[in-house]
């Protein structure tokens, strides 16, 4: 049986439809009430508690580990609580969704926390893999409403790009971690086949539309004010800083999707055509 948390999100809800397709046993958890998948389970817990997650790791024999900002909060028990009742409890392997920023951006605060939590799942977990994706595609996401309402996306640093990669892709190659032996002890960096600016997405989502959709640049300063309610001040900064500034190695495209999936990576407006829904 595998364990995915996160299941709710945008790469935790494909991961466990692909491990469900491919016959695997699935329990999926998150804070809020879900579907379970097809054979499956679906659990609710706090991962900040980590005791919470106890039912769903009894008889789990691999766990894919979504973090998210706030269990590096003071209270918090924080992930290698998790990892160690996980190893506990009998779990073999723990496939990580971790950060690029951990290799391109070692020093800031949030990767410095985020690359202790590989270390703990490098020296507690028997079998680890760790997965490190850049920019999601699906953050155009908070751009859906205003493109809704008002035919408008709204973003800073208009011209400045990065070869954003699409969430499904990312549960993708969690899925053959969790589930291919040759990926144990893997470290994977996923990108996009291409850079693409916030006005090259823009035009992406206005063709698959097939209505205008225009763009209005941000400054720094009124992007941070928005993403600050919806994530702590500290990773808005922290990504502010890579979207303004792309370092060389956050401009490559990794060549890690096509290696571990076999094919390219799916570019932008495959993701954006997909997804259109949301925009209308």
């Amino acid at each position: 049986m595998i364990v995915v948390t996160g299941a709710t999100g945008n790469v935790g809800r494909p991961l466990a439809r692909t491990l469900a397709e491919a016959g695997r046993k699935v329990t999926t958890v998150s804070r809020h009430a879900a579907a379970a998948p097809e054979g499956g389970r679906h659990l609710v817990a706090d991962l900040t508690d980590p005791a919470a997650l106890e039912p769903a790791l009894a008889g789990a024999e691999a766990l894919f580990l979504l973090l998210s900002g706030d269990m590096h909060a003071p209270g918090a028990q924080g992930p290698a609580g998790i990892i160690d009742r996980a190893v506990a409890s009998g779990v073999r392997r723990i496939v990580l969704l971790s950060s690029q920023g951990v290799s391109t951006r070692p020093y800031g605060t949030t990767r410095i926390a985020v690359r202790a939590v590989e270390d703990a799942v490098r020296e507690a977990a028997p079998e680890w893999a760790i997965v490190r994706p850049g920019g999601f595609a699906s953050n155009a996401l908070w751009w859906a409403e205003s493109i809704r309402t008002s035919g408008l996306v709204a973003a800073p640093f208009g011209d400045t790009g990065v070869p954003v990669v699409d969430p499904d892709d990312i549960a993708a190659v969690a899925a053959a971690c969790l589930l291919d032996d040759r990926h144990v002890g893997g470290v994977y960096e996923l990108t996009g086949p291409e850079v693409i600016t916030p006005r090259g997405q823009t035009a992406a989502i206005a063709a698959a539309l097939g209505t205008p959709v225009r763009f209005h640049e941000l400054t720094r300063a009124e992007a941070l004010a928005g993403m600050t309610q919806v994530m702590p001040e500290q990773v808005a900064n922290d990504t502010l800083d890579i979207l303004g500034a792309p370092t060389p190695a956050e401009l490559a495209v990794s060549p890690d999707v096509e290696r571990v999936l076999g094919r390219a990576p799916r570019a932008f407006a495959e993701w954006a055509t997909r997804n259109v829904a949301a925009f209308r």
